[in-house]
């Protein structure tokens, strides 16, 4: 007897949509997550009392069992549809196990007992001969082929390799016996080994079922088989429902294994390719689950390892969009059925599917948690977009509104960027806010809204962020105001990105003006907007973006705008509480950092830098305050000054490598170099020495008026931040100001008294302490002058006494009245302070002699405009020995004395002061020393005798090294100013110098054999060639 095709083979693929029970299982819950309705399958309750009975029979009572099991599934495999098996059969195979059931029995329970009896037998040779058995049973039914499916997992839960090994050969079977037939023949393949193929399909979902912890070595080769049985199969509606069977199976199974996550699939792009078969072949009308069914394994199998590929991905969407978006509207789905016997709720399949193709997406940006990976995805919502239909759009802007919803949510995105398809994205979303459907309206809305927040919440605007929030509801009188609001943005976002994008590309000159000349008319235009987007093109540090920056500098007025932008930027700082660590380098303010940067060293924002002054530096003390609160403090310490190789600075470096660029690009390098010297930049570099650090800078700046009047007003405004770091900045620099400075020029005393009895009342400690320092300055109390000035002159009368006592005390103290005198300077007395200073130059202890000269640099500038002439005369005497002390032993005294050195030569206003500077604090070895020697001769001309006679008096000091350096200096001079030298040096110079070689000890060289005379070309040397010229023109009477 022939039985008739069942299961679909001839029917339309809706009518058989039949999974297994196992596939039947998987579902979402109400929160989104993928789970089984039910629990994992379990043995069912009465298989312990089986198993303990088959443990107790024999081999050939097992056999026997088998082979009645075996026979009353065949009696019944001709009845396809009949899954009930007569009570007579059942009690004739269960008579030897002595069990009886109340209630009637399944054809499954024989298919299960004969797996079991499989599993617990230890025989390899029996179980291979019943397995062969059980799969030459009829496949015809779909109950047929579910119950040899179930027997083969069972059995395969205790023997594996055997079950393996004869599903392998009944595969090589079907190959040899379903050879492929040519694509115009109109002959049907052999339906029972379609059947077998259906049936091996969820044998192999079985095996991963029952695997256990031995899936993960098994799963590409059960995954493989799959998909041969797949693609060698005609894809009729029972191979595809088995398919997918097995496939919900085997993620089911891999689910149970917290190891698979970390293990490497091999075979995961082949099964979804046979998923996205069968998707794209489902009719177009909602009659069963198979959309939700294949659309949550797919997710599942994304999770696994490796990565889909982006190809792979594109697929997956370009199918699942496609198979959803397009089928009829909701309000048709029902209509659109073919006749059934029972119909579908179609609204309840309509949900499951959307709902598994929102997890999907979710599914993707949790693998890729970018910006990047969101355009990706929307990327492919497009042509749905675009579409004419309007149910088709209300989907696709509702799918785009709940993954957007879910990022701000549950995502925090790994990097700040904006991609390049991000503008057209969201100008898509702007053109549905006027859909005629009000949801898709609605939820266009709210997308563009969701896009903005994520962008402000990724640069950490807070500012941004309240504002977008008001603007949240969407108020009817705002409504228009904010839709061009965001489509500016959108138009600026796009036009930059794609300028951006080509101007690596544009060689000739023309095209490249004309393209910076767009620049700076969208920035003229959208100022804020064409900020916001340039921040995030690329980090600043890349500078690829930097022509865009100078076109916005064009335009004075312009240029001020974006520095005013990026200063307000600099200033948006979320509380750490707030940032986790892996986004600190997303934050706004250190973008806005990193571009002020770069811009203080192009040219054309020089003069609107120089404007911002003020606010930049308060900004930037500030920032580093906060970098320090947030503990990015990596690259600090071990930067390089000098390194060749050009790296990223770190947030914390930039920031003090652009505090230092502020002063250095706006040409008050005397503030930078004096820090420089005293190493005072170093200062800034850890918090327990930052607050020096900012004293040490606000005393320079006041010691050079560098914007003092601008700062300050910057000040005040600061101490009256809510902020603590900004009252801490603020009062540092008011109170050496108040030292440094006659503030009263710029603002009154009863002013400057009610900001720092403000800061008395200030919770921080340090700010109360330096607001009642400043109280006390001779500034606010003018009486202290006097009084300081009378002590000043008896502390001076210890320098007389033969041997005083601790000099570097006194000169402690003698520092500090000096700098509370501040502006108001010590007159008269200063002349006299410097006199006893310069001896001090070569006494033995180092401290004393590198206290003499840092404090020498300090009383030349404190006589004020009566006695500058006379202090500098006498620093010009001092030049000489502070030059040689640059060679001094102790590195200490060195560090002292280059910075009074460079002091002297800004008093005496010489030509390259900068210059020396440079070679001061980065010059080394002989190149330098003749560079300083020359700027220091060459800006002192009709001088060089001067130099020469106090020169000599070293040649008989006790210390070699400065000894050295004196017959160094001398055949510099000699060599090179030999000619100036005849013509200034007068009778009385030439006497002591013939004096001086008389005196010198036996020890002594002769003066015309030193190094200095032998530098002159002469064998006789200065005192013999001086001798013939004496009475030449070149020599005068003194």
């Amino acid at each position: 007897m022939v039985a008739a095709p069942s299961d679909g083979f001839h029917r339309p693929s809706w009518r058989s949509n039949r999974l297994s029970p196992e596939a039947q299982e998987l579902d979402v819950d109400h929160s989104g997550r993928v789970v089984a309705e039910k629990p994992l399958r379990r043995s069912p309750p009465w298989e312990e009392a089986i198993v303990s009975k088959i443990r107790t029979m024999s081999v050939s009572e097992r056999c026997l069992m088998l082979e009645s099991i075996l026979c009353c599934l065949q009696q019944h495999s001709q009845l396809v549809q009949k899954v009930k098996v007569s009570d007579a059969s059942i009690q004739e195979v269960l008579e030897p196990l002595n069990l009886d059931f109340s209630s009637p029995l399944e054809k499954s329970f024989l298919f299960h007992l004969y797996g079991v009896i499989l599993r617990e037998s230890a025989d390899a040779n029996m179980v291979r001969k019943h397995v062969v058995q059980l799969l030459e049973l009829s496949h015809q039914s779909s109950s047929d082929r579910e119950g040899i499916s179930l027997a083969i997992g069972i059995t395969s839960s205790s023997h594996l390799e055997q079950v393996w090994g004869r599903l392998e050969h009944l595969g090589r079977t079907r190959f040899l016996r379903s050879a492929p037939l040519p694509l115009e023949s109109q002959l049907e393949p052999d339906l029972h080994w379609r059947w077998v193929s259906s049936t091996a399909l969820l044998c192999y979902g079985q095996m991963a079922m029952h695997a256990g912890k031995q899936v993960l070595p098994w799963v590409d080769n059960i995954a493989s088989r799959m998909v041969y049985y797949f693609t060698c199969s005609s894809h009729d509606s029972t191979l595809k429902a088995s398919f997918l069977s097995a496939s919900i199976m085997l993620v089911k199974a891999l689910s149970r294994e917290s190891s698979a996550r970390s293990y490497k699939f091999t075979q995961t792009p082949e099964l979804i390719q046979c998923l996205l078969c069968i998707l794209e072949k489902e009719p177009n009308f909602l009659a069963n689950l198979f959309r939700q069914k294949i659309i949550l394994v797919i997710m599942e199998l994304s999770h696994l390892r490796p990565r889909l590929k982006p190809t792979v991905k594109s697929r997956i969407l370009q199918t699942c969009l496609q198979s959803l978006y397009n089928l009829p509207p909701v309000e048709m789905l029902k209509t659109s059925l073919p006749p059934l016997e029972l119909a579908p709720d179609v609204v309840a399949l309509y949900q499951k599917s959307m709902q598994a193709l929102d997890l999907l997406l979710q599914a993707f940006i949790s693998e890729n948690e970018s910006m990047d990976e969101i355009c990706f995805l929307l990327q492919h919502t497009e042509p749905w977009l675009k579409s004419s239909k309007s149910y088709e759009r209300k989907r696709v802007v509702q799918s785009i509104f709940l993954l957007l919803k879910y990022v701000a949510d549950y995502v925090k995105l790994s990097e700040e960027a904006m991609p390049s398809g991000l503008g057209r994205q969201v100008g898509l979303l702007l053109l549905l806010w006027r859909d005629r459907d009000q949801l898709t309206q609605s939820h266009s809305h709210q997308c563009v809204y969701l896009f903005l927040q994520l962008l402000i919440q990724q640069k950490g605007s807070t500012a941004e962020f309240m504002h977008l929030n008001k603007m949240k509801n969407f108020e009817t009188k705002a409504h228009k105001d904010s839709e061009l609001k965001f489509y500016s943005l959108v138009k600026v976002a796009e036009i930059l990105q794609e300028l951006f994008q080509e101007l690596p590309y544009i060689v000739f000159t023309s095209i490249l003006q004309t393209t910076m000349k767009a620049v700076t008319v969208l920035g003229t235009q959208h100022t804020q907007q064409t900020v916001e987007v340039m921040l995030s093109l690329c980090p600043p540090s890349e500078r690829q973006v930097m022509p865009l920056w100078k076109a916005l500098a064009t335009n004075s007025r312009l240029a001020r705008k974006v520095i005013t932008l990026l200063y307000m930027k600099l200033k948006l700082r979320p509380p750490r509480e707030l940032i986790k660590v892996p986004v600190q380098a997303e934050l706004v303010s250190l973008l806005a950092l990193g571009t002020i940067y770069e811009l203080l060293y192009i040219h054309e924002y020089k003069a609107t830098v120089r404007w911002a002054f003020a606010g930049i530096l308060l900004g930037l003390l500030t920032q580093l305050h906060y970098l320090f609160e947030l503990d990015v403090v990596e690259g600090m310490s071990d930067y390089q000054e000098e390194a060749l190789e050009a790296k990223a600075l770190s947030p914390c470096r930039t920031c003090l490598e652009a505090l230092k660029g502020l002063f250095w690009t706006t040409n008050y390098w005397e503030v930078f170099a004096h820090l420089k010297l005293l190493r005072g930049w170093e200062l800034f570099e850890h918090l327990e020495t930052y607050t020096e650090g900012v004293t040490l800078l606000a005393r320079a700046m006041a010691h050079y008026d560098c914007e003092v009047k601008a700062v300050l007003g910057q000040a005040v405004i600061f101490l009256k931040s809510p902020e603590e770091r900004d009252n801490i900045v603020a009062i540092l620099i008011i109170t050496e100001f108040l030292s440094g400075q006659e503030l009263t020029q710029y603002m009154s005393r009863r002013t400057i008294d009610s900001f720092l009895n403000l800061g008395l009342n200030n919770p921080n400690p340090l700010v109360r302490a330096m607001s009642l320092k400043g109280l006390s300055s001779s500034l606010m109390q003018p009486q202290k002058v006097v009084l300081l000035r009378n002590q000043l002159t008896g502390l001076l009368d210890s320098f007389l006494k033969p041997q005083p006592q601790d000099l570097l005390g006194l000169m402690e103290i003698l520092g500090d009245v000096l700098h509370h005198l501040g502006a108001q300077g010590i007159g008269a007395v200063s002349v006299k302070m410097a006199q006893h200073l310069l001896p001090l130059f070569e006494a033995e202890q180092e401290g004393v002699r590198g206290g003499a000269i840092f404090l020498y640099g300090d009383v030349i500038y404190s006589g004020g405009k009566k006695f500058r002439q006379a202090l500098k005369s006498h620093a010009f005497q001092a030049l000489v020995p502070l030059l040689f002390h640059l060679a001094d032993t102790c590195p200490e005294v060195v560090t002292k004395t280059k910075l009074t050195f460079l002091r002297c030569a800004i008093l005496l206003k010489w030509e390259f002061r900068k210059e020396l500077f440079s070679k001061l604090a980065w010059g080394h070895g002989p190149g330098a020393e003749n560079d300083i020697f020359i700027y220091m001769v060459e800006s002192n001309f009709s001088s060089y005798h001067q130099f020469l006679m106090q020169a000599l008096a070293y040649l008989d000091s006790p210390n070699r090294r400065l000894k050295l350096t004196a017959m160094k200096f001398i055949g510099g001079i000699l060599q090179d100013y030999f000619t100036d030298l005849c013509f200034y040096l007068k009778k009385g110079d030439v006497k002591t110098l013939k004096k001086w070689q008389v005196l010198s000890p036996p020890s002594a060289p002769p003066l015309c054999t030193t190094a200095g005379c032998a530098a002159t070309g002469g064998p006789l040397g200065l005192c013999c060639r001086l001798r013939d010229a004496q009475g030449g023109p070149g020599l005068r009477e003194p």
